[in-house]
């Protein structure tokens, strides 16, 4: 089905499955068109497929592994032949990895920094002068409440989450007033293949789950509001909130205590995960 959807569009990466496919799908039943990223090229034609049939909206495709150092030259390169303008980018991609930080493959945590920090920088850099043109534009990045503090266990991943956070911050403020919104999405554990892929669910450590719906849905009300971050789930939110910032050291040997059952083997159980 080919559309003549004229409405605002929206690119959002790691778009084909879990929290990127309900983005995707949100945005696009609200009206807008969509440009899909991810590197499973089946998957963002089906996602896009399955968008225009149900909302008659554009859905634009562009695979690509966010892990390559001109990830975001190259989608700034398809934007411009395919004419396409970005009005709201959902930095949503990104990846874990947990244990000791010595026993961790080195390349896998490169990987994530390139995906969950450098993409994520030059794809904002790729689309903000575009929305400063035109005087509006959002960029909604997405965080985790590992981002909160140090995650011994979580070296990396949780660094990384740490820049997103306090790199949306500065943003805003730098941006407020000239027409572009910033917002930090910040969730807990959310059923998605992210577990699947960090290679265990204790990496869970609150253990309470949500779903991807009611958290996008949070992220873009909070967009809709001009709020600077927001953390879906009470229990999440007062976590976030309560939880001691300083003395740092102190901070993170807490953390530690908390964390380091990521250590542990997991228990074996005849029923499948859920993933």
């Amino acid at each position: 089905m080919t559309s003549t959807s004229t409405g605002p569009t929206a690119l959002i990466t790691g778009a084909s499955s879990g929290l990127g496919a309900e983005f995707a799908t949100q945005l696009a039943a609200g009206g807008h068109d969509v440009i899909l990223v991810a590197r499973s090229r089946d998957r963002l034609e089906e996602l896009a497929d399955r968008l225009r049939t149900a909302y008659g909206v554009q859905a634009h495709v562009l695979p690509q592994d966010l892990a390559e150092p001109d990830a975001a030259d190259r989608i700034a390169e398809a934007l411009t032949a395919r004419g396409l303008s970005v009005d709201l980018l959902v930095n949503n991609a990104g990846f874990g990895t947990c244990g000791r930080f010595e026993e961790i493959d080195p390349r896998r945590e490169h990987d994530e920094i390139m995906v969950n920090v450098v993409a994520l920088v030059d794809l904002t850099h790729a689309v903000l002068p575009g929305m400063l043109e035109r005087g509006s534009g959002a960029v909604l990045n997405v965080g985790s409440t590992a981002g909160y503090q140090p995650g011994p266990y979580f070296a990396v991943y949780s660094a990384t989450k740490v820049f997103v956070l306090n790199f949306s911050l500065a943003l805003r403020q730098e941006y407020r007033g000239r027409g572009i919104r910033v917002t930090a999405l910040c969730p807990g554990p959310v059923e998605t293949n992210f577990f699947e892929a960090i290679g265990t669910r204790k990496a869970a450590l609150s253990g309470s789950f949500s779903t991807s719906e009611p958290v996008v849905r949070a992220a873009l009300r909070a967009l809709d509001r001009d709020r600077a971050y927001v953390t879906p789930g009470l229990s999440n939110a007062l976590g976030a909130h309560l939880n001691p910032r300083r003395p740092r050291t102190l901070v993170a040997a807490i953390a530690e205590r908390i964390t380091r059952k990521v250590l542990e083997p997991e228990q074996k159980s005849s029923e499948p995960a859920t993933t």
